[in-house]
């Protein structure tokens, strides 16, 4: 299917939940797989992706050519190691804490990565308007939180 709202309707059925369509965001990151990231985003001309440490970029064309050039060097080895889920009747808000590893000249390397996915309920199921992404800490501690009441 050449047109982008036909293929994306066609995969409605995948993307039945912010969290469905969170997994196909991330496991396309890690198969370097263009086509099926970019199904994930709303068609929203507004849609929104910053990457750790550059430019906001806004639209669908914009988000396609950095993905494009980070895909230039292979899949992504990204995994989830957090999510907290801020949830709504048609918005949920995902702050999540991003493992990713890469092969450096120095062996295998580590760097975490905070980030904030947002999704809409649209008319063809839920889809990202933005992904936010920002550096993460050296070591594990990535979040300073209050503890939660316990109610008995």
């Amino acid at each position: 299917m050449s047109d982008p709202r036909a293929r994306k309707a066609s995969q409605a059925a995948l993307m039945a939940s912010a969290d469905d369509t969170e997994a196909t965001f991330y496991e396309a990151l890690q198969q370097g797989d263009l086509e099926r990231l970019m199904s994930v985003w709303s068609d929203d001309e507004d849609i929104a992706c910053v990457h750790p440490g550059g430019p906001r970029v806004v639209g669908e064309v914009a988000i396609r050519g950095t993905f494009e050039a980070i895909f230039a060097n292979g899949p992504v080895q990204v995994t989830l190691q957090q999510v907290r889920r801020l949830e709504t009747g048609h918005c949920e808000v995902h702050h999540v804490l991003e493992r990713v590893q890469a092969l450096t000249p120095d062996g295998l390397q580590t760097a975490f990565v905070l980030a904030t996915n947002v999704y809409l309920r649209t008319a063809l199921g839920w889809r990202m308007v933005l992904h936010h992404a920002s550096p993460g800490q050296a070591h594990e501690l990535q979040e300073l939180a209050e503890p939660t009441a316990t109610l008995h």
